[in-house]
């Protein structure tokens, strides 16, 4: 019976065995890196065994991989629950937002609904998603400067008075 040697079984940077498909959670991940790392010393040539090194180097780069995948889950994460708490605190504000048709609606926000595209307002029993307002509150609409016949600068109407 002849054993053939294996070639080195490696993790690139997406976590997934050269050549297979993304698993579907990070215990099928480290179930199959854990596998493939036994088949490797199963089947290594016993005359020129495979150095001890090498599986510690893809062990520690599957583990830096575990790694900055929770970072990542946690941020999104964070950042769902900054989105919430931001729907939250705007009930009660007055919002501005462009509608399906490009007009300029503006109402008060009554709730928040969670969705898992994010949070979605309730607005004079409109809904209006959380990454479509333009402004909170009463947002003066300020028009483009406009020079005097002599060169002189005007401020636009409701821009702040820069005099002292």
């Amino acid at each position: 019976m002849s054993v053939m040697p294996t070639e080195g079984v490696g993790y690139g940077v997406t976590g997934t065995a050269r050549g297979g498909t993304a698993p579907a959670s990070s215990k099928d991940d480290k179930d199959m890196f854990l596998q493939l790392m036994v088949a490797q010393m199963k089947y290594q040539d016993p005359l020129n065994p495979t150095d001890s090194s090498e599986f510690l180097a893809q062990t520690a780069q599957f583990t830096a991989l575990e790694k900055m995948q929770e970072v990542a889950d946690q941020s999104a994460m964070l950042l769902s629950t900054q989105l919430a708490f931001g729907a939250s605190s705007l009930i009660g504000q007055t919002v501005r937002w462009y509608d399906e048709s490009g007009v300029e609606q503006s109402g008060t926000v009554q709730g928040t609904t969670y969705l898992a595209t994010g949070p979605v307002l309730s607005v004079d029993g409109r809904q209006v998603a959380i990454t479509d307002v333009l402004s909170v509150g009463d947002a003066p609409t300020i028009s483009a400067p406009t020079t005097s016949g002599g060169g002189t600068y005007v401020p636009p109407s409701g821009a702040p008075s820069t005099t002292a």
